[in-house]
């Protein structure tokens, strides 16, 4: 196996840790966990918001850690700050001790995907580089598909099943130290790329945002929404839970979408598909539409992230990381923003009427092109660069000619 697969593989493992594992998988026993530690009334709700608030921390500064400490030291932290949050839950004798931990691991979530991203650039091909990061992006999907059954399988052991993901962080600390590459601090004139925000990435935190708010619709009540429409208990949302994270390894195919469609027409085209997919769920009573749009939801999630993954690192492309992470903030932004109005508006209008809200939200997402991108210099990894040091040239990402 390649150095590049090597990678390519770590990278994904510690997104499915992070993401799918220290993430996602909390909403799945939290009914058990309530029973078990008696939560006060909407203490449950708090506790899952820390977990967000933990992502945009970390992620604020995840970009310059990579920068200054190297994407090996930065993607070890992720993956231990995983296993101690998760190791911390499996233990938390309380409230408190639990809200720590789900705090804490959301922390990881934050740090992992800068450091996959400036690896990225660091070794592999710059031809390769657009399918290697959406290949690690839908790491998130393996962990929600695994994280699913294994709330079916371990049912009330939610500290066992929080024992087993720890080990699995404790696998990918291991393997990201043997695996991925240390990096170094971007040149000087790298910096310049922050020029570039009041054009190509106002319009992608503008975009990333949005979808991020009308992803909340499903991420945040699909469990609900399918329990007053269809009647389905914890069986039946672990089920949709596991259509959507294996749906979502389509967004492998994100760079691969990109390339042949561009940026802005696989964006519309994914937005589509996740407004269809709300309103499926959202909207109708008939169990296998709404897996159908379960589904959807999933491949088109995943692959959106991945789209704006690549918008990112092509805009800055000198400094990967922080193009990663500008996207991926909004998206954490969108969906802390989003979640309150959703429950808000299902309250204050109807559920209908906030799925087909939301719906239109992710639609308008759609408005905000990527654009030109001007004056951003050629992305290639270090062992080509010695090669032909003199090199100058032209690249162009899908529809954006980056010269």
């Amino acid at each position: 196996m390649t150095r590049e697969w090597r990678l390519g593989f770590t990278g994904f493992g510690l997104i499915a840790v992070c993401y799918g594992f220290a993430r996602f998988a909390f909403g799945l026993f939290l009914p058990q966990i309530d029973a078990d530690l008696a939560l006060p009334d909407a203490f449950g709700g708090l506790i899952a918001g820390g977990s967000f608030l933990g992502y945009c921390l970390a992620i604020v500064v995840a970009a310059q850690l990579t920068e200054r400490l190297g994407a090996r030291a930065v993607a070890f932290a992720a993956a231990s700050i995983a296993m101690l949050g998760m190791l911390g839950i499996a233990l938390a004798p309380s409230a408190f001790w639990l809200a720590t931990a789900v705090l804490l691991a959301g922390v990881s979530t934050g740090l992992a995907s800068p450091p996959m991203a400036a690896a990225v650039a660091a070794i592999v091909q710059p031809q390769r580089q657009d399918g290697t990061n959406t290949l690690i992006n839908a790491g998130t999907s393996a962990g929600v598909i695994l994280s699913g059954p294994v709330a079916l399988m371990f049912g009330a052991e939610w500290r066992l099943a929080y024992g087993v993901f720890a080990a699995a962080a404790c696998v990918l600390a291991v393997l990201a130290i043997l695996h991925v590459p240390r990096t170094s601090a971007p040149p000087a004139q790298a910096h310049a790329g922050a020029a570039l925000f009041n054009a190509t990435l106002k319009r992608l935190v503008a975009a990333s945002l949005l979808m991020g708010a009308a992803s909340t619709a499903l991420w945040s009540f699909g469990s609900e929404i399918v329990a007053q429409r269809l009647g389905w208990q914890r069986a039946g949302a672990g089920l949709l839970w596991v259509v959507i994270g294996a749906a979502g390894i389509a967004g492998a195919g994100a760079g691969v979408l990109v390339a042949r469609l561009g940026i802005d027409w696989a964006h519309r085209l994914c937005l589509a598909a996740l407004a269809a997919a709300i309103i499926l769920v959202g909207i109708g009573n008939v169990p296998a539409l709404a897996l159908l749009g379960g589904a959807l939801f999933g491949a088109a999630y995943i692959t959106l992230s991945g789209i704006y993954l690549v918008w990112g690192v092509a805009a800055l492309s000198e400094r990967p990381a922080t193009g990663l992470t500008i996207a991926f903030l909004g998206i954490a932004v969108g969906q802390t923003l989003g979640a309150p109005v959703f429950g808000a508006l299902a309250s204050w209008l109807s559920l209908a009427h906030a799925v087909v809200l939301f719906a239109l939200v992710a639609l308008a997402a759609g408005a905000m092109r990527s654009a030109v991108v001007e004056a951003v210099p050629v992305r290639r990894s270090p062992h080509r660069a010695e090669k032909d040091p003199h090199e100058a040239g032209r690249r162009v990402t899908s529809n954006n000619r980056i010269r």
